[in-house]
This record gives structure tokens, sequence and C-alpha cells, in this order.
């Protein structure tokens, strides 16, 4: 979610409400905030945002958040870092694959490099629990149904990321 809220505001200067909705438009998240504030909070204590009063007539004062140079810097080190542990979670993933632009020739491949690994993995798993399911009696066999089918998913996920690693190599 700190990558979405970041690039969010790397667009402009917005108050909360505004960032919360616009998340909420363009993206599948649905941003709360009890999300939204302590992590503005947390970007704010970093030096990666600013946050400055705006009056308004006849209401109290709202608060505008501002991306920071530093703030900059810090989206674009979390676009560019997949680790393994977070690679196989694909929301992670296709949030930075979202945003190559800002990313080099390099981090993208390292990008790709860290999902097409996770993806391997799970598929290894995979196969482990599609021999356990296939002793099973047969009236028991939709388990193995779900393992085929995810076996596939991953199958058509490594060979997209294959046609990505391509397009990756362009400037």
């Amino acid at each position: 979610m700190d990558i979405v809220i970041l690039s969010h505001l790397q667009r402009g200067p917005v108050h909360g409400y505004e960032l919360k909705r616009n998340v909420s438009a363009t993206t599948a998240y649905a941003l709360h905030n009890n999300t939204l504030y302590p992590a503005l909070k947390r970007f704010e204590e970093a030096g990666a945002v600013t946050k400055t009063a705006e009056t308004q007539e006849g209401k109290p004062p709202r608060h505008v958040y501002a991306l920071t140079d530093l703030g900059r810097e810090l989206l674009h080190d979390m676009l560019a870092e997949l680790p393994a542990e977070r690679a196989g979670d694909e929301p992670e993933f296709l949030t930075r694959l979202g945003q190559f632009e800002h990313l080099t020739t390099e981090e993208r491949r390292r990008v790709l490099d860290a999902r097409a690994e996770a993806l391997r993995r799970q598929a290894g798993h995979l196969r482990e629990l599609g021999e356990k399911t296939a002793r099973r009696p047969r009236e028991h066999r939709w388990g193995e149904l779900v393992v085929a089918e995810l076996g596939e998913r991953i199958e058509r996920e490594l060979a997209w990321i294959a046609r990505l690693q391509q397009l990756a190599q362009r400037p």
C-alpha cells in the first residue's frame, strides 16, 4: 500500500480524502483511514512527505500532503526492489509492473526475475501437492482439480513474464 500512496502523491499535492478517493478510483484497493493516515504520518516523519494546513471558510483546516525529493527516491527504491518474501504476492508484483516506466532496464529485469523465481517455487510446491492428491480416492479429487488449475495459471504467468522480459529490455 505504501507504493500506491506514494505513487499517487507523485502526481501532485493532495488532501487525504482526495488521495483516498483517487486510490480507490484507479486501483482495486479500498484505502481506509486507518491505513492511509498512519502511512502518511510515517512518511512525514521520514521526510518523504510534507503536510501543510489549508484553511477553509467555516471548516477546520484540511491537510495537504506533497511528496518530497526524498519521497521520490523512496518510491523509486520501493518500485525497484521486490524482495523474495513478497515476490509471490501478485498485487505486490503488479503494483511495481504498472510503474515500470520509472525503472531502468536492469531494475525491471530484477523485478521480473524475482517474480519468476517465486512462481517456480510455487510450481514446485504445487507439484508436490499434486502427487499427494493423486493418491487420494477418486471421490476426493476436487483438490486435484484445484492444484492442476493453479499450476496452469503459474505456467501462463511464466510465459507472460518471458514476454515482459523482452519488452523490459527496451529503453
